[in-house]
C-alpha cells in the first residue's frame, strides 16, 4: 500500500527508505541481515524518538515495515519466521510512535502472503490499458457502492488477499452513515435524554429536580452532521490504510467484468475498470408512494428530517416502522406533536402481536403529544397556500375518503426502495424484481432473466430486498467474498438481529409467535413450541434506574431447547438482543444457555430468567453427549 495511507494524518511527515537503510541492506540483501539491520535501527530509533512528533515515528515504522516488505517480496525461499519477525519489528516501532498499530502492519503475515499481495498491488498500480493489453483485470473484486454492506465485503476481501476497488458514488459510508442509522443515533441521544429530564415523576423519584429546561436545535442537528462527516472520514481512511482503491464516481456495468465509471455534471470523472467478480452495493433511497409528492419543505423524508433544520409544531408521519416509530420519538422529545399514519390495520406491523401491544402503551398512548390513525392511506398530500399541508385519509377496506387532516409538516416513512438506476442490468440480461429489487440465490450470485446465476456478478444489501438492514448487508458482503474465494457460505437471516431505538428500545430475532406456530403446524410438531416471557419490573437494574416499562419474550421448541425467535422490548434491549441472536447462530440450545451466569445487578439477567424459564422435555440436550469430568 502507499506509504501515505499507512500514515496518520495523511500529510505526516515520511522517511525514503535509503534513510533508513543503507543501500547495501535494501532489497537485494539476505533475509537475516535485513532483521539484523532492522533490529539495530529499532535501538537507534528508540534512541532518537524521545521528543520526535508522532508523525515522525510513524513515518519510521512505515518505512521500517516497507524495507523488510521488500525483502519479503524478493526472496525465493523464505519463511515464515521472517514475517513474524517483521510483525514484530514493525508493531515495536508503531509503538515508540505512541500509536495504535495501523490496519496494515499490524495484518502483514507470511512471507508466500505477502508476496501474492505484492504481486497483486503492482497488478493495480499498473494503468488499465496496460493491465487490459495483458489479459489481466485492474481488480479482482470490484464493489459498487461504499455504505456498510460495501465497505464489509472490502475489507473482507482485502483480508483474503484480494485487490479490491470501491466505487464510493457521492459519499463513503452510504444511507446508513450520511442519511439513515449512524445521524437518527445522534438525534436519539438528544432525544433520550431530553425524554428523561421532562419526566419529573420519574427523576423526582431518584431526588431529582429540574426547572427551566431547554435545548439548542442547531446543536442537536451540529451533532448529528459531525458524527456522520467524521464516521465517514473512519470508513474511508480504513479502506485506504487497506490498501483498497476508493474511486469517485457512479458505476455502470457493462459486461460481467467490466463497469463504466462517471459522473453527472463532471466531465472529468470518466473511464472504465476491469474485475473477475463485481459485487453491487448501491443501497435504497426513500421510498414516496403514489399520490403523495415531496417538495423537501413541508413535505420530505427522513433524508431531510435528519438535518433537523425547523421544528414544526405539528407534524404528521405516514408510517409507522422503524423509521416513523424513531422520528416520532425524536419530534415528541423536541415538543412537537405528532400524528402517525398507518396503512395496516395496526401500529407497527411486522412486530410481535405482545410487544407490538406494550409498544403502543409506552411509546404512543403514554405520551399526551402523539396520536394516530390506522387502517388508512393518506392518498393525497397537498401543501396550502395558509402554510400548511392537507392530508386526504382514506379507509384502506372501503376505499371511502375517512378524514382530512390539516398539520404544518408530513415526514414520509413509507419505507425504502432499491436504488438500482443506471446501473446497466440490462446489459446482464437481469430482469428486476417488483419494486426494483435485484434477484439473487441464497450465495448472493445475481440471476439473469432466465434464473441463472452468474458465476462472478453478486448483488448484496438493500440492492437484493432480502434484509434491508445495514448490518444484514454487511453479513450478505462477507458472505459473497467467502463464495468469490471459494467458500461455499450462505447467510442465515433469521439469525440477523433487528432494532428500533426508541425509548425504550424494541429489538427481536427470529420469528413471532404466530409465524413459529403456524410453521410448527405445518412441519407436525405444534405440540413442541413453548413461549417464556419475563418482564423488566422485577429486574433490580431496571427497577434502579427507573426504567421498569419492557418484556421479553422467547418462542423455542421444548424437545431440542432452540430458540426460535426472541423479542425485547425495554432498556437496553438493542444491546440485549445479541445473546439470544449469538446463540442461534451458534446453535446453542437452551439447555447449555440456562446454565450461564450473568453478573448481578445488570438488565442481561432478564435474559437470564428467561432462559431459566423455559420448559424443556429434558433435563440435559437429549442431542449432545454428557460431559465427562476428572477427579483429581
Amino acid at each position: 500500500a502507499p506509504l501515505s495511507s499507512i500514515l496518520s494524518p495523511p500529510n505526516s511527515l515520511t522517511l525514503p527508505l535509503h534513510c533508513i537503510l543503507p543501500p547495501s541492506l535494501l532489497p537485494s540483501s539476505s533475509p537475516t541481515a535485513t532483521i539484523t539491520m532492522m533490529m539495530t535501527t529499532m535501538t537507534r530509533a528508540r534512541a532518537s524518538a524521545q521528543g520526535r512528533s508522532r508523525s515522525a515515528a510513524m513515518a519510521l515504522a512505515a518505512s521500517l515495515l516497507l524495507a523488510g516488505s521488500a525483502v519479503l517480496l524478493s526472496s525465493s525461499s523464505s519463511s515464515d519466521r521472517l514475517g513474524a519477525a517483521m510483525r514484530v519489528a514493525s508493531l515495536d516501532a508503531t509503538r515508540m510512535a505512541g500509536a495504535s498499530a495501523p490496519a496494515s502492519i499490524a495484518r502483514i503475515g507470511t512471507a508466500s502472503q505477502m508476496r501474492e499481495r505484492g504481486e497483486l498491488c503492482a497488478r493495480a498500480s499498473a494503468s488499465p490499458s496496460t493491465v487490459a493489453a495483458s489479459g489481466g483485470t485492474d481488480y479482482d473484486v470490484l464493489i459498487i457502492g461504499c455504505g456498510v454492506g460495501g465497505h464489509g465485503a472490502a475489507i473482507h476481501a482485502v483480508q483474503n488477499g484480494l485487490k479490491v476497488g470501491v466505487i464510493g458514488g457521492h459519499d463513503v459510508g452510504g444511507t446508513c452513515v450520511n442519511r439513515g442509522c449512524v445521524p437518527s443515533k445522534a438525534l436519539l441521544a438528544a432525544a433520550g435524554e431530553l425524554h428523561k429530564l421532562k419526566d419529573k415523576s420519574h427523576l423526582g423519584a431518584l431526588g431529582i429536580s429540574t426547572e427551566n429546561l431547554s435545548f439548542d436545535r442547531q446543536k442537536i442537528a451540529d451533532h448529528a452532521s459531525n458524527l456522520a462527516t467524521n464516521i465517514r472520514g473512519n470508513l474511508r481512511r480504513s479502506l485506504e490504510a487497506m490498501g483498497v482503491d476508493v474511486i469517485q464516481g457512479k458505476g455502470k456495468i457493462v459486461d460481467s467484468n467490466t463497469v463504466e465509471i462517471g459522473l453527472p455534471g463532471r466531465v472529468d470523472i470518466s473511464g472504465t475498470v476491469t474485475a473477475k467478480s463485481i459485487l453491487i452495493a448501491t443501497g435504497s433511497v426513500p421510498a414516496v408512494p403514489p399520490g403523495i409528492k415531496v417538495d423537501e419543505d413541508r413535505v420530505f423524508t427522513s433524508d431531510k428530517a435528519l438535518k433537523l433544520e425547523s421544528l414544526p409544531e405539528w407534524i404528521a408521519i405516514i408510517g409507522s416502522g422503524y423509521i416513523g416509530l424513531e422520528f416520532a420519538d425524536v419530534y415528541t422529545a423536541l415538543g412537537v406533536q405528532v400524528t402517525l399514519i398507518e396503512a395496516m390495520p395496526n401500529l407497527m406491523p411486522g412486530f410481535d402481536a405482545e410487544i407490538r401491544r406494550l409498544a403502543q402503551r409506552v411509546l404512543v398512548d403514554g405520551r399526551k403529544s402523539i396520536d394516530y390513525h390506522t387502517n388508512v392511506f393518506a392518498t393525497r398530500v397537498t401543501p396550502t397556500t395558509f402554510g400548511g399541508v392537507e392530508i386526504e385519509l382514506t379507509d384502506a377496506t372501503t376505499k371511502e375518503v375517512k378524514d382530512v387532516l390539516e398539520v404544518d409538516a408530513v415526514m414520509v416513512a413509507t419505507g425504502r426502495r432499491p436504488y438500482t438506476e443506471g446501473l446497466g442490468l440490462e446489459n446482464l440480461n437481469v430482469d428486476l424484481l417488483r419494486g426494483g429489487f435485484i434477484p439473487v440465490n441464497e450465495r448472493m450470485q445475481v440471476l439473469d432473466a432466465n434464473g441463472n446465476a452468474m458465476e462472478n456478478v453478486y448483488a448484496i444489501g438493500d440492492a437484493n430486498g432480502k434484509y434491508m438492514l445495514a448490518h444484514a448487508a454487511s453479513a450478505q458482503g462477507i458472505s459473497a467474498v467467502e463464495n468469490i474465494v471459494g467458500r461455499d457460505h450462505v447467510v442465515n437471516h433469521r439469525n440477523v438481529p433487528a432494532a428500533c431505538f426508541t425509548h425504550p428500545e424494541i429489538s427481536f430475532v427470529g420469528v413471532d409467535e404466530e409465524t413459529a406456530r403456524k410453521e410448527a403446524e405445518e412441519g407436525g410438531y405444534s405440540d413442541k413450541i413453548g413461549v417464556a416471557k419475563v418482564s423488566f419490573k422485577g429486574n433490580s437494574k431496571a427497577l434502579a434506574m427507573k426504567e421498569p416499562d419492557g418484556m421479553a419474550k422467547m418462542i423455542y421448541r421444548k424437545d431440542t431447547g432452540e430458540i426460535l425467535g426472541m423479542h425485547i422490548m425495554g432498556l437496553h434491549s438493542a444491546d440485549l438482543i445479541h445473546e439470544a441472536s449469538n446463540a442461534m447462530a451458534a446453535g446453542q440450545s437452551l439447555y447449555e444457555l440456562r446454565m450461564m451466569v450473568h453478573a448481578h445487578p445488570t438488565v442481561a439477567e432478564v435474559l437470564d430468567e428467561l432462559f431459566k424459564h423455559a420448559q424443556l422435555e429434558h433435563a440435559t440436550n437429549p442431542h449432545t453427549e454428557p460431559a465427562a469430568f476428572a477427579v483429581a
